[in-house]
């Protein structure tokens, strides 16, 4: 990688989004809680989050990665209250497929990770950004089995 590659990757944009992380750290009484872990670079993501009525009504997250999957968690902390399971299951898809499939960015209002597309030609980071979204969707789907579970 030429010093010129890495400017463009860690360009000014993800280094500010990277400092600046929304809902750092956790939730004391969460609807449930995801952590994943990239096993290339060592990334962590924990993700608590509140569901009700299908909705997240509160998210937590704890980061433990490059600036690179700090950006990304910038990114989806700013965007993901009020999302329905469906939107976060779509925003990761789309990354995953703006990341290794040469794809669209993903649509709104995840539409921030654009920022990432000079990632595309460095694959070993790719599991790094994708980690908050995966994190998510995973708690989105044990909440909602433990709330059919309740219900049963």
């Amino acid at each position: 990688m030429s010093d010129s590659d890495l400017i463009k990757l860690y360009s000014h944009r993800i280094l500010a989004l990277a400092a600046d992380i929304p809902h750092l750290g956790r939730l004391t009484n969460p609807t449930a809680t995801a952590r994943r872990r990239s096993p290339l670079c060592g990334s962590t993501v924990t993700v608590d989050l509140k569901v009700e009525d299908g909705r997240i009504v509160d998210y937590a997250q704890d980061v433990k990665a490059c600036a690179l999957g700090q950006a990304s968690a910038a990114v989806v902390g700013g965007a993901i209250l009020g999302r329905s399971r469906a939107e976060v299951e779509r925003a990761r898809d789309e990354l995953r497929a703006m990341l290794k499939d040469n794809g669209p960015v993903p649509s709104a209002p995840f539409d921030g990770l654009e920022v990432l597309l000079p990632a595309r030609d460095y694959k070993n980071r790719h599991a790094s950004i994708l980690l908050t979204l995966e994190a998510a969707a995973e708690a989105f789907a044990s909440a909602e089995a433990a709330a059919q579970e309740s219900r049963a």
